[in-house]
């Protein structure tokens, strides 16, 4: 991995660690070190480095998608007019209730996964994406059940 900025570059090592921190969070370093077959202190300065270029932001418990069925989760589809993806994708981070954002390909721009306690604030995330400068359209769908 190199450490210029803004860009990370991986080897067959940072791949497989970052494989098995997604499944695993709270691995200790000597398992990881054994499931990968190099030593614990290189598990170990590799996580650094990988934690000190903000490659790896964190450790986080992962739980089921519909763990909390209370809460309404949606998929918002963005298209962003002209050049704003970079205005929108500032302004859309500013709110808390889009918990994942994506860029792709294709009609739409931007993806976003929305999760909010109640309609009322689902209307008023709907309301303030639409309001941002610079977005054309947007489609949404609320999720129903994981399968």
């Amino acid at each position: 991995m190199t450490n210029e900025p803004g860009k990370h570059v991986f080897d067959d090592h940072d791949r497989m660690l970052i494989s098995l921190l997604r499944k695993d969070g709270r691995a200790p370093v000597s398992k990881l070190a054994q499931i990968m077959g190099v030593s614990r202190g290189t598990v170990q300065t590799r996580l650094d480095r990988l934690l000190a270029s903000g490659a790896l932001l964190g450790f986080t418990a992962r739980v089921r998608e519909d763990y909390d069925s209370s809460r309404i989760r949606a998929i918002m589809m963005i298209e962003v007019v002209g050049r704003n993806t970079s205005h929108v994708i500032r302004k859309l981070r500013g709110l808390p209730e889009l918990a994942m954002m994506h860029t792709t390909s294709g009609k739409w721009d931007l993806i976003a996964e929305i999760i909010v306690d109640d309609l009322a604030q689902f209307d008023r995330v709907l309301r303030d994406v639409r309001m941002v400068d610079g977005v054309l359209n947007s489609e949404t769908s609320i999720l129903l059940s994981s399968i």
